[in-house]
């Protein structure tokens, strides 16, 4: 008996020091209230503040009028490309509208509205879809473009310059199973800041067989309505 009050007021001490302490440890630091942050969802559980997300994972959102996009070509025959616009995806393997070759959005360069998605098969299918599929585009309209796959052994001469009237310079030198990526509109004056390729080389091939895959963003700005 004697010695159970001098344990009972020590079990009493120890609790509050590792209260005070545990109090000390989620409501104290230099940044504030670390409990509060938690709660208020301003941290992530490494206790850093969460990276702001823009429109299709932009680092920065875009201007006003400007449209954001990400594009990623396909890896090798296995992973089909991706292309968003304005957080909205408008191809991917989820949607199941993706396929070996080229895989196209036309959207309007006023409005940003999708008109139409479509692959065409650069291996064994007929170029002249591809040819029926540019030819007629309008003025303003921009073209996205992101391969999967092989994307060059079909092309003629035609379609090789029918992109380039859309602003590539890439197109004329893209080969077997290269990766290309590109944003493009008819009408341009200059040539697409907005393209990237990725040739196929033995030597540099991330994928056995296939270059790595190309991933680009950025934003484009809207073009004022034509007149008349």
């Amino acid at each position: 008996i004697i010695l159970t009050v001098p344990l009972r007021a020590a079990a009493v001490v120890l609790l509050v020091g590792l209260t005070w302490l545990l109090a000390n440890t989620l409501f104290g630091g230099e940044n504030g209230s670390s409990m509060l942050h938690f709660f208020s969802g301003k941290m992530n559980i490494a206790g850093k503040p969460r990276p702001r997300r823009y429109k299709c994972g932009l680092s920065a959102p875009c201007p006003p009028k400007h449209l954001a996009f990400r594009l990623v070509s396909g890896a090798a025959n296995v992973i089909g490309p991706k292309i968003c616009l304005e957080d909205k995806m408008l191809v991917s393997s989820v949607k199941n509208n993706v396929g070996r070759g080229l895989n196209i959005a036309l959207v309007n360069g006023v409005t940003g509205e999708l008109l139409k998605t479509k692959t065409f098969d650069m291996w064994a299918g007929d170029v002249s879809d591809l040819l029926k599929f540019l030819r007629p585009l309008h003025e303003g309209t921009l073209v996205f473009v992101a391969s999967f796959d092989d994307a060059a052994t079909k092309l003629n001469d035609e379609s090789r310059r029918l992109f380039e009237e859309l602003g590539s310079t890439a197109v004329k030198d893209l080969a077997f199973r290269d990766s290309w990526v590109f944003v493009g509109a008819k009408g341009i004056e200059n040539k697409s800041p907005f393209e990237q390729r990725m040739k196929n080389s033995k030597s540099s091939n991330k994928y056995e067989g296939w270059p790595e895959s190309l991933e680009m963003d950025g934003c484009i700005p809207l073009r004022p309505p034509l007149e008349g």
